[in-house]
């Protein structure tokens, strides 16, 4: 990263709970993701009262939604309102030319630990900056990277809980869960978040040549490591099917 971050408050163990169990529940909800809150809940108990508290209610939120419901509200809330956009390289740089030179910048600091995401995994088909996808990559790969993407898009990501808060939103609790892992915003930090919440992402530019979602090429990502193929992010232990 191009400066200094400070470190996290939470352990390790803690923080990679606190942000799987984010990147589940603001995935498009389907059984998959019904069947696997009840892990959620139980390792939430793991976490401090606050945080666990918050995941917790948008776990009992979900589970007591029917589905549909569920699913219809999920692409009114993040399909078509600018400000709660789930890609964090869109508050910065909306859908301009910058922003692939950003989602590069994102794929290559996966590469960085040595991963490339599975086209057949669950964010096979999402740019690598979605916010599932950095959070299961911080929670289970390389949190220290993780944890500065967070950090590189502290505005961005400030910005979209508190458009989520303000609309009422149940699914703002779980970037809520996010940002109380991160440090105290500080002085330059908030007033970018407050520049970001007067002026929105910027607007689209006209003749924009289309980017598709980025391949992860596989390579060497550190001297003597090379993925021999796609490496899928996995579940980590500590919210695996009997790692509890």
């Amino acid at each position: 990263m191009s400066r200094k971050h400070p470190r996290p408050s939470l352990p390790a163990k803690q923080l990679a709970i606190a942000w799987q169990s984010a990147s589940l529940l603001l995935g498009y909800p389907d059984e998959g993701l019904v069947a696997l809150l009840p892990m959620v809940r139980g390792a939430s108990q793991d976490l401090p009262s606050g945080l666990g508290e918050t995941l917790r209610a948008v776990v009992v939120h979900i589970e007591s939604t029917p589905l549909v419901e569920l699913q219809a509200d999920y692409v009114e809330t993040f399909d078509t309102r600018r400000r709660n956009s789930l890609f964090m390289t869109y508050f910065a740089h909306g859908d301009t030319r910058k922003r692939g030179v950003a989602l590069l910048r994102f794929k290559q600091t996966y590469l960085r630990s040595g991963y490339v995401i599975d086209a057949d995994s669950e964010h096979g088909g999402e740019l690598p900056d979605h916010l599932c996808m950095v959070l299961e990559f911080g929670a289970t790969v390389d949190q220290d990277l993780g944890w500065g993407l967070l950090l590189d898009h502290r505005a961005g990501l400030e910005l979209l809980h508190m458009s989520l808060r303000d609309a009422g939103s149940p699914w703002a609790g779980a970037v809520e869960a996010v940002t109380s892992t991160l440090p105290t915003l500080r002085g330059d930090e908030m007033d970018a978040v407050r520049r970001l919440a007067a002026e929105g992402p910027p607007e689209e530019e006209v003749g924009l040549t289309p980017y598709a979602t980025p391949g992860f090429d596989p390579g060497p990502a550190v001297p003597g490591a090379a993925p021999s193929g796609p490496q899928p992010l996995p579940m980590p232990t500590l919210l695996s099917p009997g790692g509890r």
